[in-house]
């Protein structure tokens, strides 16, 4: 499609934009978590709470987010989250003790709730293609997960606190861009019921993808929030690492996590993608050396990415039609189990370094056997099969009544 037929392009790229730069804000606190527990002197799992503080905050804080995207539109709500991150980074730098940095931390995750529940609603009622529109936030996440550990690395060597500083001057930029480009959609969106999103966790394909999603990000954060403190760099070299990962991630999302799908589907690649990050934990958990985990890092952003770039098109198709409540009842369970992953990691760690990527093996076995008995259910409802439903007269039944159609991925 010619992308001059897009009338809103101004108002599309300022929301990637945002999209960016909140990502961004995610992966900048990695390389600089040993510093902050140096500098302030807390313990492994006390330098934890910035990330569980977060994430769990951002997880409860998706359903009301949601909720008054439906009541006072999507705009508002988007620029409100902006606002509250870039506020939230500010203050952040200026902290003293781990408490401080903690509360802010959650306040930064309500910021980002209110903007993930209501951006990519924005950017699919504003493009006329949507596959565009899709491939343009996916390409900004990834890049987002890339640059940020760079940022925070390179930064970081000065004193920790200037990535936070930085991040929050470039949310309040962002704001000044998004005040201005953001438009509200043209179709008004009726409000949404809180019953409405709970009733979704009635489909038995959807929590099927709920349990396997919950115990994949599990894992994504043991990685995320534990891998800084257990591979024991400088700044630099650790953003530098977790650029690599950021990029192995970039690379699951854009170039393969699609191409794969299209290939065998999008239930089996997330079946792939669970299984290599499975091998990554226990290569992790029984790593010789530093260049041995460096490698593994990379690897596993890599079938990370391709996890990524699947989920979200399984929620959307296996979920409520209203797109908006799909992803606010996905979004609770996603960053409601990866919340205490980050402190739990730090707990187990202060009694074998190995032990965090053990549990997280153990947790994600879960995921994967909950995966390999129900995947057809998933495949099914989403007008899909896999592999060995041809051995299964139940999954082949399904396949033939599936228990609702499947609409677009977004």
């Amino acid at each position: 499609m010619d992308r001059r037929s897009e009338p809103n392009r101004s108002a599309i790229y300022a929301t990637t934009l945002v999209a960016f730069l909140a990502i961004a804000g995610i992966a900048v606190v990695d390389p600089i978590l040993p510093a902050i527990g140096e500098a302030i002197g807390v313990t492994a799992w006390q330098v934890e709470l910035l990330f569980t503080a977060y994430i769990a905050v951002m997880a409860v804080g998706m359903i009301p987010a949601t909720l008054a995207s439906g009541k006072f539109g999507f705009k508002p709500v988007l620029i409100t989250g902006v606002s509250v991150v870039g506020v939230a980074a500010i203050l952040a730098s200026f902290s003293n003790d781990i408490v401080q940095l903690s509360v802010l931390r959650g306040v930064w995750g309500l910021g980002n709730a209110m903007f993930f529940a209501t951006a990519m609603v924005v950017l699919v009622n504003l493009a006329n293609d949507r596959e565009w529109v899709v491939g343009l936030f996916e390409t900004a996440l990834g890049l987002g997960f890339a640059v940020g550990p760079l940022i925070g690395g390179l930064l970081g060597e000065v004193s920790w606190r200037l990535p936070f500083f930085v991040c929050g001057v470039f949310m309040v930029l962002a704001l000044a861009v998004a005040s201005r480009k953001l438009r509200e959609p043209a179709n008004k969106q009726a409000p949404v019921r809180l019953g409405a999103i709970f009733s979704t966790y009635r489909k038995p394909a959807f929590v099927t993808l709920c349990v396997v999603t919950a115990a994949y990000n599990f894992v994504f954060f043991v990685v995320l929030g534990y891998t800084p403190l257990y591979l024991h760099l400088d700044v630099i070299p650790l953003g530098l690492a977790f650029t690599g990962w950021g990029l192995g991630l970039a690379a699951g999302i854009l170039l393969i996590g699609h191409r794969l799908a299209h290939r065998i589907g999008a239930v089996q690649t997330v079946g792939v993608a669970v299984a290599g990050l499975l091998v990554c934990m226990v290569l992790f958990a029984t790593s010789t050396g530093t260049a041995m985990s460096l490698v593994v890092l990379v690897l596993a952003g890599l079938f990370m990415g391709l996890a990524n770039a699947n989920l979200t098109d399984l929620a959307l198709g296996l979920g409520s039609s209203d797109r908006r409540v799909a992803t606010g009842a996905f979004n609770l369970v996603r960053w409601g189990a990866a919340a205490p992953a980050p402190i739990i990691s730090g707990k187990l760690a202060e009694h074998s370094l190995a032990l965090p990527f053990w549990v997280g093996f153990g947790v994600l076995s879960v995921g994967v056997l909950v995966y390999l008995a129900f995947a057809h259910v998933m495949a099914a409802g989403y007008g899909e099969r896999v592999l060995w439903s041809r051995w299964n007269s139940a999954a082949r039944r399904n396949e033939h009544a599936p228990e609702e159609p499947v609409g677009e991925a977004y």
